[in-house]
């Protein structure tokens, strides 16, 4: 099973920068995707809706311009979920799920934080606790799940560059990092990229300007995040970085799972 997460950083842009026309190409079973920044009613265009896909959208109710996640994926799922049961994930569209057979596959957006708006990092970490809430009741259930998307949070010094620097900015505070690595240690929770590619400076986003794309300055935000009987069935993980859909790229995994 061939798993892409992508924020898009709104899905009309993403669309125009070639983004499915990609997809196609590389012929996944599941994407998800976050921060499609839409109403899905606006989406009359066929692009959005390629062959082959079922296509799921959960859209933000206070402002279906910001947040929003997706799932497009090749089997129909036996069921959809929305929403996470707390006000930052369900009101804000930022988590939907697709369970399928031996699997269910989510798509996550963790807001972004602020070093000055005190009241955008405290919804930051509200959302943050919601998800981990979740995942310690996802714990309890009998069944596997890849969690997909945004955590905006690097795990390690490997994962941010300067990160001496950057431990004073939201994203990699000692508070975000510690939420974090709970969710891969007391939760036991892995983190699917990790479990195949060891190596630094493997980046997931970039600010949106062209010199921190050139000089590589970014930081590894988004994850797949597994139980811990996938750990054995992830098989490959790449960042994919030919062409720039938004200022993050695409996650690619691969897991022997039918």
């Amino acid at each position: 099973m061939k798993v892409i997460s992508l924020n898009v950083n709104g899905i009309k842009q993403a669309a125009e920068r070639g983004f499915f026309d990609w997809m196609v190409r590389q012929n996944p079973d599941v994407v998800c995707l976050q921060d499609i920044q839409v109403d899905e009613r606006s989406l009359n265009d066929s692009v959005f809706f390629p062959p082959g896909f079922n296509t799921y959208f959960f859209d933000s109710m206070e402002d279906p311009n910001t947040a929003g996640v997706a799932i497009y994926c090749k089997g129909m799922p036996k069921a959809i979920m929305t929403g996470m049961g707390f006000p930052e994930c369900d009101f804000e569209g930022r988590y939907i799920q697709a369970d399928f057979e031996n699997v269910s596959i989510g798509s996550f957006l963790t807001p972004h934080g602020s070093n000055h708006e005190t009241t955008l990092q405290e919804h930051k970490y509200r959302f943050m606790e919601g998800l981990k809430n979740h995942l310690i009741k996802t714990r309890r259930k009998r069944r596997e799940f890849i969690f997909c998307g945004t955590a905006n949070v690097a795990r390690s010094p490997i994962d941010v560059s300067s990160w001496f620097v950057n431990q004073r900015n939201s994203g990699f505070l000692p508070e975000e990092r510690k939420w974090i690595n709970e969710i891969f240690n007391e939760l036991e929770y892995i983190d699917a990229f990790r479990q195949v590619n060891k190596q630094d400076k493997q980046y997931t986003w970039w600010p949106d300007y062209e010199r921190a794309w050139k000089l590589d300055e970014g930081g590894r935000l988004d994850y797949q995040i597994t139980t811990p009987k996938l750990k054995h069935l992830i098989q490959g993980g790449s960042v994919y970085k030919g062409q720039r859909f938004a200022d993050h790229a695409p996650l690619i995994m691969e897991y022997n799972i039918d």
